[in-house]
Protein backbone atom coordinates (compact mmCIF):
# COMPACT_ATOMS: atom_id res chain seq x y z
CA UNK A 1 0.00 0.00 0.00
CA UNK A 2 2.42 2.41 0.97
CA UNK A 3 4.59 1.72 -2.37
CA UNK A 4 1.33 2.01 -4.24
CA UNK A 5 0.65 5.45 -2.79
CA UNK A 6 4.22 6.71 -3.10
CA UNK A 7 3.82 5.54 -6.87
CA UNK A 8 0.79 7.64 -6.88
CA UNK A 9 1.98 10.84 -5.63
CA UNK A 10 5.08 10.32 -7.78
CA UNK A 11 2.71 10.37 -10.72
CA UNK A 12 0.44 13.37 -9.11
CA UNK A 13 3.66 15.31 -9.24
CA UNK A 14 5.03 14.50 -12.27
CA UNK A 15 1.37 15.78 -13.90
CA UNK A 16 1.49 18.81 -11.56
CA UNK A 17 4.71 19.79 -12.99
CA UNK A 18 3.59 18.93 -16.55
CA UNK A 19 0.55 21.38 -15.71
CA UNK A 20 2.94 24.01 -14.31
CA UNK A 21 5.25 23.83 -17.54
CA UNK A 22 2.23 24.32 -19.80
CA UNK A 23 0.74 26.84 -18.35
CA UNK A 24 4.10 29.12 -17.78
CA UNK A 25 4.37 28.63 -21.83
CA UNK A 26 1.11 29.41 -22.43
CA UNK A 27 1.14 32.59 -20.18
CA UNK A 28 4.76 33.41 -22.28
CA UNK A 29 2.65 33.15 -26.20
CA UNK A 30 -0.16 35.07 -24.62
CA UNK A 31 2.41 38.02 -22.89
CA UNK A 32 4.73 37.82 -26.19
CA UNK A 33 4.17 41.51 -26.95
CA UNK A 34 5.39 42.20 -23.12
CA UNK A 35 8.47 40.17 -23.66
CA UNK A 36 9.35 42.10 -26.91
CA UNK A 37 9.38 45.90 -25.36
CA UNK A 38 11.94 44.00 -22.96
CA UNK A 39 14.25 42.77 -25.48
CA UNK A 40 15.68 46.22 -26.57
CA UNK A 41 16.84 46.78 -22.69
CA UNK A 42 17.89 42.97 -22.31
CA UNK A 43 20.14 43.42 -25.52
CA UNK A 44 21.09 47.15 -23.91
CA UNK A 45 22.05 45.65 -20.91
CA UNK A 46 23.84 42.48 -22.54
CA UNK A 47 25.82 44.79 -24.84
CA UNK A 48 26.91 47.59 -22.65
CA UNK A 49 27.43 45.88 -19.04
CA UNK A 50 27.96 42.32 -19.56
CA UNK A 51 30.17 41.56 -22.80
CA UNK A 52 32.58 44.57 -21.14
CA UNK A 53 33.14 42.00 -18.39
CA UNK A 54 35.42 40.38 -20.53
CA UNK A 55 38.08 43.22 -20.55
CA UNK A 56 38.58 42.57 -16.91
CA UNK A 57 41.45 40.09 -17.59
CA UNK A 58 43.08 42.81 -18.68
CA UNK A 59 44.22 43.62 -14.93
CA UNK A 60 45.50 40.33 -14.52
CA UNK A 61 47.74 40.66 -17.62
CA UNK A 62 50.71 42.67 -19.16
CA UNK A 63 48.39 44.13 -21.84
CA UNK A 64 49.66 44.98 -25.49
CA UNK A 65 47.21 46.30 -27.94
CA UNK A 66 49.04 44.79 -30.71
CA UNK A 67 48.98 41.31 -28.99
CA UNK A 68 45.21 41.72 -27.98
CA UNK A 69 43.42 40.22 -25.06
CA UNK A 70 44.25 36.84 -25.55
CA UNK A 71 47.77 37.42 -26.49
CA UNK A 72 49.00 39.10 -23.79
CA UNK A 73 50.73 37.36 -20.97
CA UNK A 74 49.63 36.81 -17.52
CA UNK A 75 51.27 38.50 -15.03
CA UNK A 76 48.64 37.45 -11.79
CA UNK A 77 48.37 40.04 -9.18
CA UNK A 78 51.39 42.27 -9.77
CA UNK A 79 49.48 45.49 -11.29
CA UNK A 80 47.51 44.94 -7.89
CA UNK A 81 50.99 44.55 -6.14
CA UNK A 82 52.19 48.03 -7.74
CA UNK A 83 48.85 49.72 -6.74
CA UNK A 84 48.99 48.89 -3.33
CA UNK A 85 52.73 49.66 -3.06
CA UNK A 86 52.12 52.74 -4.93
CA UNK A 87 52.79 56.44 -3.39
CA UNK A 88 49.49 57.38 -4.68
CA UNK A 89 47.69 54.60 -3.47
CA UNK A 90 47.09 55.91 0.39
CA UNK A 91 46.16 59.74 -1.09
CA UNK A 92 43.48 58.35 -3.41
CA UNK A 93 41.90 56.17 -1.35
CA UNK A 94 41.73 58.78 1.65
CA UNK A 95 40.48 62.14 -0.90
CA UNK A 96 37.88 59.21 -2.14
CA UNK A 97 36.55 58.19 0.98
CA UNK A 98 36.58 61.67 2.47
CA UNK A 99 34.65 62.92 -0.23
CA UNK A 100 32.46 59.52 -0.52
CA UNK A 101 31.46 60.25 3.54
CA UNK A 102 31.31 63.98 3.44
CA UNK A 103 28.68 63.82 0.57
CA UNK A 104 26.72 60.63 1.98
CA UNK A 105 26.56 62.19 5.78
CA UNK A 106 25.98 65.73 4.75
CA UNK A 107 24.05 64.91 1.44
CA UNK A 108 22.06 62.25 2.04
CA UNK A 109 19.72 64.02 5.19
CA UNK A 110 19.13 66.85 3.02
CA UNK A 111 16.29 65.66 0.53
CA UNK A 112 14.35 63.88 3.25
CA UNK A 113 14.41 67.26 5.86
CA UNK A 114 13.40 69.21 2.75
CA UNK A 115 10.56 66.90 1.16
CA UNK A 116 9.60 66.50 4.79
CA UNK A 117 9.10 70.55 5.06
CA UNK A 118 7.65 71.44 1.91
CA UNK A 119 5.16 68.54 2.96
CA UNK A 120 3.89 70.70 5.75
CA UNK A 121 3.70 74.01 3.49
CA UNK A 122 -0.28 74.50 2.81
CA UNK A 123 0.44 77.22 -0.15
CA UNK A 124 0.46 74.43 -3.26
CA UNK A 125 1.97 77.16 -5.33
CA UNK A 126 4.78 78.48 -3.49
CA UNK A 127 5.41 74.87 -2.73
CA UNK A 128 5.56 73.48 -6.30
CA UNK A 129 7.46 77.03 -6.84
CA UNK A 130 9.93 75.76 -4.74
CA UNK A 131 10.24 72.27 -5.61
CA UNK A 132 10.74 73.45 -9.38
CA UNK A 133 13.72 76.01 -8.07
CA UNK A 134 15.14 73.29 -6.45
CA UNK A 135 14.77 70.52 -9.52
CA UNK A 136 16.47 72.95 -11.68
CA UNK A 137 20.24 72.85 -10.42
CA UNK A 138 20.44 69.19 -11.11
CA UNK A 139 20.03 69.71 -15.23
CA UNK A 140 22.90 72.17 -15.07
CA UNK A 141 25.68 70.05 -16.87
CA UNK A 142 28.64 69.25 -14.79
CA UNK A 143 31.20 71.50 -17.24
CA UNK A 144 28.78 74.18 -16.82
CA UNK A 145 28.54 74.06 -13.06
CA UNK A 146 32.25 74.14 -12.84
CA UNK A 147 32.64 76.53 -15.16
CA UNK A 148 30.14 78.86 -12.86
CA UNK A 149 32.28 77.53 -9.48
CA UNK A 150 35.12 78.61 -11.02
CA UNK A 151 33.91 82.18 -11.83
CA UNK A 152 32.32 82.98 -8.71
CA UNK A 153 35.25 82.04 -6.60
CA UNK A 154 37.59 83.62 -8.98
CA UNK A 155 40.05 85.56 -6.16
CA UNK A 156 39.68 88.79 -8.86
CA UNK A 157 36.51 88.85 -10.35
CA UNK A 158 34.18 86.36 -8.51
CA UNK A 159 31.17 87.65 -6.43
CA UNK A 160 32.13 85.40 -3.22
CA UNK A 161 35.56 86.68 -2.73
CA UNK A 162 34.11 90.43 -3.40
CA UNK A 163 31.80 90.01 -0.53
CA UNK A 164 34.77 88.88 1.27
CA UNK A 165 36.51 92.04 0.41
CA UNK A 166 33.53 94.29 1.68
CA UNK A 167 33.67 92.27 4.61
CA UNK A 168 37.84 91.73 5.50
CA UNK A 169 39.55 93.73 2.79
CA UNK A 170 41.18 90.20 1.60
CA UNK A 171 40.30 87.52 -0.98
CA UNK A 172 41.43 84.22 -0.80
CA UNK A 173 41.92 81.57 -3.86
CA UNK A 174 39.38 78.61 -2.89
CA UNK A 175 39.99 75.97 -5.53
CA UNK A 176 43.93 76.42 -5.18
CA UNK A 177 43.30 75.85 -1.38
CA UNK A 178 43.50 71.67 -1.18
CA UNK A 179 41.31 72.12 2.79
CA UNK A 180 39.35 73.85 0.43
CA UNK A 181 38.32 71.78 -2.40
CA UNK A 182 36.66 68.89 -0.15
CA UNK A 183 33.99 71.33 0.76
CA UNK A 184 33.53 73.12 -2.85
CA UNK A 185 32.89 69.75 -3.90
CA UNK A 186 30.33 67.85 -1.65
CA UNK A 187 28.49 71.44 -0.89
CA UNK A 188 28.20 72.62 -4.34
CA UNK A 189 27.07 68.62 -5.10
CA UNK A 190 24.46 69.27 -2.48
CA UNK A 191 23.05 72.15 -4.21
CA UNK A 192 22.79 70.55 -7.29
CA UNK A 193 21.10 67.15 -6.42
CA UNK A 194 19.20 68.13 -3.31
CA UNK A 195 16.14 68.70 -5.22
CA UNK A 196 16.20 65.91 -7.15
CA UNK A 197 16.96 63.60 -4.58
CA UNK A 198 13.83 64.73 -2.54
CA UNK A 199 11.00 63.47 -5.49
CA UNK A 200 10.96 60.08 -4.77
CA UNK A 201 10.56 61.09 -1.15
CA UNK A 202 7.77 63.48 -1.90
CA UNK A 203 6.37 60.50 -3.94
CA UNK A 204 6.50 58.18 -0.36
CA UNK A 205 4.85 61.00 1.83
CA UNK A 206 1.92 61.28 -0.80
CA UNK A 207 1.15 57.95 0.24
CA UNK A 208 0.90 58.36 4.13
CA UNK A 209 -2.43 57.96 5.16
CA UNK A 210 -4.40 61.28 6.08
CA UNK A 211 -6.75 59.22 8.63
CA UNK A 212 -3.56 58.74 10.45
CA UNK A 213 -2.86 62.14 10.40
CA UNK A 214 -5.71 63.40 11.77
CA UNK A 215 -6.34 60.86 13.97
CA UNK A 216 -2.59 62.12 15.76
CA UNK A 217 -3.66 66.04 15.16
CA UNK A 218 -7.38 65.12 17.21
CA UNK A 219 -5.06 63.34 20.19
CA UNK A 220 -3.11 66.92 20.13
CA UNK A 221 0.42 66.14 18.03
CA UNK A 222 2.03 69.04 17.70
CA UNK A 223 3.57 68.92 13.92
CA UNK A 224 7.00 68.28 14.55
CA UNK A 225 5.22 64.67 16.88
CA UNK A 226 3.19 63.97 13.31
CA UNK A 227 6.41 64.10 10.88
CA UNK A 228 8.11 62.01 13.87
CA UNK A 229 5.75 59.55 14.52
CA UNK A 230 3.69 59.27 11.03
CA UNK A 231 5.81 60.30 8.42
CA UNK A 232 9.12 59.61 8.80
CA UNK A 233 8.01 56.12 9.74
CA UNK A 234 6.47 55.89 6.04
CA UNK A 235 10.09 56.68 4.91
CA UNK A 236 11.82 55.01 6.43
CA UNK A 237 12.01 51.98 3.98
CA UNK A 238 12.80 54.22 1.25
CA UNK A 239 15.71 55.97 3.23
CA UNK A 240 17.20 52.22 3.85
CA UNK A 241 17.46 51.08 0.74
CA UNK A 242 18.73 54.51 -0.75
CA UNK A 243 20.74 54.77 2.08
CA UNK A 244 22.05 51.10 1.08
CA UNK A 245 22.70 51.84 -2.36
CA UNK A 246 24.90 55.38 -1.61
CA UNK A 247 26.57 52.66 0.43
CA UNK A 248 27.46 51.04 -2.57
CA UNK A 249 28.82 53.68 -3.91
CA UNK A 250 31.16 54.62 -1.25
CA UNK A 251 34.64 54.89 -3.88
CA UNK A 252 33.14 55.69 -6.65
CA UNK A 253 33.54 59.73 -6.73
CA UNK A 254 32.66 61.04 -9.96
CA UNK A 255 35.39 62.02 -12.28
CA UNK A 256 34.10 64.52 -14.52
CA UNK A 257 33.75 66.82 -12.01
CA UNK A 258 36.95 66.54 -9.93
CA UNK A 259 38.83 66.39 -13.26
CA UNK A 260 37.23 70.11 -14.10
CA UNK A 261 38.58 71.17 -10.74
CA UNK A 262 41.48 69.84 -10.36
CA UNK A 263 44.72 71.94 -10.65
CA UNK A 264 48.45 71.55 -9.95
CA UNK A 265 48.01 73.11 -6.37
CA UNK A 266 44.81 70.88 -4.96
CA UNK A 267 45.77 68.08 -6.50
CA UNK A 268 46.96 66.30 -2.96
CA UNK A 269 43.26 66.72 -1.95
CA UNK A 270 41.77 66.11 -5.28
CA UNK A 271 43.34 63.32 -6.87
CA UNK A 272 40.60 60.24 -6.66
CA UNK A 273 40.36 56.69 -7.61
CA UNK A 274 38.52 57.87 -10.49
CA UNK A 275 41.03 60.27 -12.13
CA UNK A 276 44.08 58.22 -11.45
CA UNK A 277 42.52 55.66 -13.50
CA UNK A 278 41.88 57.93 -16.54
CA UNK A 279 45.61 59.35 -15.91
CA UNK A 280 46.73 55.72 -15.57
CA UNK A 281 45.02 53.56 -17.79
CA UNK A 282 44.51 56.82 -20.96
CA UNK A 283 46.85 59.27 -20.65
CA UNK A 284 49.83 56.90 -19.76
CA UNK A 285 48.39 54.18 -22.10
CA UNK A 286 48.84 51.60 -18.93
CA UNK A 287 46.24 49.92 -19.22
CA UNK A 288 46.56 47.18 -17.53
CA UNK A 289 47.17 49.17 -14.30
CA UNK A 290 44.15 51.03 -14.62
CA UNK A 291 41.96 48.30 -15.03
CA UNK A 292 43.43 47.08 -11.86
CA UNK A 293 43.06 50.19 -10.17
CA UNK A 294 39.13 50.03 -11.64
CA UNK A 295 38.65 46.11 -10.65
CA UNK A 296 40.00 46.84 -6.52
CA UNK A 297 36.99 50.05 -6.77
CA UNK A 298 34.52 47.82 -7.73
CA UNK A 299 35.32 45.00 -5.81
CA UNK A 300 35.49 47.19 -2.75
CA UNK A 301 32.18 49.04 -3.43
CA UNK A 302 30.15 44.94 -4.02
CA UNK A 303 31.70 44.45 -0.65
CA UNK A 304 30.60 47.25 1.47
CA UNK A 305 26.93 46.96 -0.99
CA UNK A 306 26.53 43.40 0.19
CA UNK A 307 27.65 44.37 4.06
CA UNK A 308 24.80 47.40 4.42
CA UNK A 309 22.37 45.32 2.76
CA UNK A 310 22.68 42.11 5.14
CA UNK A 311 22.70 44.44 8.16
CA UNK A 312 19.97 46.08 6.95
CA UNK A 313 18.27 43.30 6.16
CA UNK A 314 19.22 42.20 9.96
CA UNK A 315 18.44 45.14 11.81
CA UNK A 316 15.11 46.24 9.85
CA UNK A 317 14.05 43.61 7.67
CA UNK A 318 14.58 46.08 5.14
CA UNK A 319 17.13 45.20 2.18
CA UNK A 320 17.64 44.77 -1.89
CA UNK A 321 17.56 41.19 -1.69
Amino acid sequence: MKTKRGGEGMRGRKKHGVQTDAVKKKSIWTNWRLYMMCLPAVVYLLLFNYKPMYGIIIAFKNYSMRKGIMGSPWIGFANFQRLFSSYWFPIILKNTLTLSILSLVIGFPIPIILALALNEVQNSRFRKGFQTISYAPHFISTVVLCGMLTLYLSPSSGIINKFIEILSGSNKNFLQDPAMFKWIYVLSGIWQEMGWGSIIYFATLSGVDRSLLEAAEIDGASRMQKIWYVNLPVLMPTILILLVLNCGSLLSVGYEKVFLLQNPTNLSASEVISTFVYKSGLEKADFSFGTATDLFNSVVNSIVLLTANAISKKTTETSLF
